[in-house]
Formats: structure tokens, sequence, C-alpha cells
């Protein structure tokens, strides 16, 4: 698909100007891309906000893919969209992004002597040895916080600006960016979000109280996912489906807005007239038959009856 040798016989100035990347490249000098083209769906897209966790080029999706909520052009028109992109400007749409830190903790599990509640909000809160930092992750969709492996539910903790604000049994939970809310978050049950709205999204997976709705919280706060110390097992995170992680008793996820947006390249328009038809198009949002008018119920009753008494 890429004639590497092709393009350097077509050009004599091509060898001293064609270069190649790699992760290491994009994690280590993202500086060095101006641009970023992406061919397949939105698991692509995906991997190339996974690739740049920090500074991201524009990016221009080409879609190749099945459903495609971010893959906004046709690759039938690469030709022209290039074209058009390169010598006209481009269009984007800054997506949040979430920071997810996993914390793990310094202290002896098991021992019935420490409470998670009282090392984040209690007396022990301003203690910085509880817990050490265990790398940090940039995602566009979602972090999710589940069972795992375990038969048994997830018991989790969550906290908001240092404050507590519930505790969890359920399968796990979904917190999600706007863009992610058309993905994982939906299928738990959580609410459509446009992109450009600035929240948080929180989503028990079949949670085992009714009474857990989906919240939205402002993107300016502090989340903190945990698993208790008194929790029967562990947990496990993942990050846009990836790095998957166990949690065990005591450890937790911070989650925040991050400093560094996904910039999506997107066509010329409304962008909320765009995100309206990729929803109605992608899932047949609220699709039904039209409800028929007196008028045409009562014709088609008299056309019945006609045909009754002919026959």
């Amino acid at each position: 698909m890429f004639d590497a040798q092709g393009l350097l016989a077509k050009d004599p100035s091509s060898p001293g100007r064609l270069k190649y990347w790699d992760n290491d490249l994009c994690r280590k000098q993202p500086h060095l891309f101006d641009f970023a083209v992406t061919l397949g769906g939105d698991g692509t897209l995906l991997y190339a906000s996974w690739l740049f966790q920090r500074i991201v080029p524009p990016v221009l999706s080409f879609a190749l893919g099945s459903l495609g909520f971010l893959t906004k052009f046709d690759y039938a028109d690469y030709r022209g969209t290039l074209s058009t992109a390169f010598n006209n400007g481009i269009t984007v749409s800054l997506r949040l992004r979430f920071e997810a830190t996993i914390m793990r903790t310094q202290t002896a599990q098991g021992d019935g002597k420490h409470d998670l509640v009282e090392e984040l909000i209690g007396d022990e809160a301003e203690n910085n040895l509880t817990h050490k930092p265990d790398g940090s992750y940039t995602i566009l969709n979602e972090i999710v916080v589940d069972r795992g492996p375990n038969p048994t539910m997830s018991s989790i903790e969550l906290f908001m600006d240092g404050k507590f604000m519930t505790s969890v049994q359920a399968d796990g939970v979904c917190v999600a960016t706007p863009t992610g809310s058309t993905a994982y978050n939906l299928a738990a049950g959580g609410s459509l979000c446009h992109p450009e709205n600035p929240v948080v999204l929180i989503t028990a997976i079949c949670a085992h109280t009714l009474s857990f709705r989906p919240v939205v919280l402002p993107d300016t706060i502090v989340l903190r996912v945990g698993v208790p110390y008194d929790a029967r097992t562990s947990s496990w995170a993942s990050f846009d489906g990836r790095e998957r992680l166990e949690l065990h008793p005591g450890d937790y996820v911070t989650i925040s807005a991050s400093r560094y947006p996904f910039a999506n390249v997107m066509p010329p328009g409304n962008s909320s007239e765009d995100w309206i038809g990729s929803i109605s198009r992608t899932l047949n949002w609220n699709s039904r038959q039209k409800q028929k008018s007196f008028k045409e119920w009562e014709e088609q009753n008299l056309d019945k009856n006609s045909t009754n008494l002919t026959k």
C-alpha cells in the first residue's frame, strides 16, 4: 500500500526527505510531527492517541472501519481531501482526554488496620508515604475498573476532589470522556454526550443496586477510583482497552483532565450537525416508523372496508 521504493525512484530528492516513525519517536519527540493521517476505524484513531501521550499533532482519519464515529473522511476521495487540507488549512475539534495515574499502596494488605477512606481524605491524607505512583496514561475514550477474571463482583470506592463520593458493588465502573460516551459507556447504559462538553461521565457496569444511575461531572474535578482494603478480590484497570493492570486492595487510580487534548481534523460544516449525523447513521439513534396521522389512518380503513364490500 505504501510504495516507498517507488517514491524514491520517482523523486531524486526523496531519499533525504522520506522518514519513518516508531513508537519511541512518537513518545519522546512528538513535536517533530506536524500532521498525522490514519487509515482504518475508530480503533486506529485510538491507537494514534495512545502513541502520542503528550502533544498530539492534528489527526486526519480516513474511514476504512465499520462504524466510524471519529473517522470523518472518505478514503475514495483521499487526494482531494489531502490537497484541500494542505492548501486551504484544516478545522480541528480539540477532544478532551484524561490523564490516569496508578497509585500503589505501600502498607501491609489484609491486616485489618488500614482504611482507604482514612488514607485519602481522613487523618492520614497528608501522609505521602501510603501510596506511590506506578505509571500514568493519557486516554481518549475511557478508563474501566472491573472485576477482571474474578467470578465475584468488584468492590470499588469513588472519591471526588478530596471527598468520599460512594461505594460501588458492581462488575465495574466506566469513567468516560465525551468522546468515549458512544463506546463502552453507552453499552453500560450511560448517556450520549456531545464531544464539546467539558465533562466526566461515570457509569456503573451491572451495579448490584438499581439506584446507581449514570453521573455526569465537570472536567475540573479530580476523581479517584480505588479498591478498599477489605475487598474480597482485586480489580483490574484498563485504559482505552490497553495496559490491563491488576489493582490490589488499597490501590487506586487518579483521573483528571489532561493538558493535552486530541486534535481531530473535522470536515467543513457545523460540528453539532456532524455529531447528530454520526449517531443517527451508526446507531440508528431514535429511528422508528413514523406515526400515522388520523386522516391517513381513516383513509386506510375506508379502503379496507371498500375492498371487503367488493368481495
